[in-house]
């Protein structure tokens, strides 16, 4: 008898098997397809999260960075959600209007390889004991510093 009223208790029935085993087979399939997939999202999803941890560090609404960066808000929600990832046009505009690097957010995307090791923007960015004003002066001079001698460290003796 294969009726469902008939399976012993604690075992589930021909129909519960039956999901189960497909529900096996899905979770694989996506699993195993989605591998690659997930590597990419995972990108998008910290970028996105790094982005609405820095607006709302900078106590910006969404709204407010929207305009500022010059997109919709519908799709810097998107961004922020992970559901879209932004050219590196579009992510120069949000650093703008956040008023940090552009370079970090490219490396936080995967545009751009770390470079020497050094994330000075991130660091400067997630220490708590800096205020917003203070992070901008110090990303400000070190952009500066930065764009004047391409990062290359100089001799003390040039001091």
């Amino acid at each position: 008898m294969s009726d469902e009223s008939t399976a012993e208790p604690g075992r589930p029935g021909k129909a519960e098997r039956a999901g189960a085993a497909a529900g096996t087979v899905a979770g694989t399939v996506v699993g195993s397809v989605g591998g690659a997939v997930n590597g990419a999202r995972s990108k998008v999803n910290d970028l996105g999260d790094h982005l609405r941890e820095q607006r709302q560090q900078a106590r910006m609404s969404l709204r407010q960075l929207a305009e500022a960066a010059g997109v919709s808000n519908p799709y810097l929600s998107q961004v922020e959600r992970g559901l879209r990832r932004p050219s590196a046009e579009v992510l120069q505009q949000i650093a703008k209007g956040l008023r940090i690097s552009a370079e970090a957010l490219y490396v936080r995307a995967g545009l751009l390889d770390e470079v020497g090791g050094s994330d000075v923007p991130a660091a400067v960015a997630a220490d708590p004991l800096l205020d917003e004003h203070q992070k901008r002066a110090l990303l400000d001079v070190y952009a500066s510093f930065v764009a004047a001698g391409r990062g290359t460290p100089r001799p003390a003796s040039d001091a």
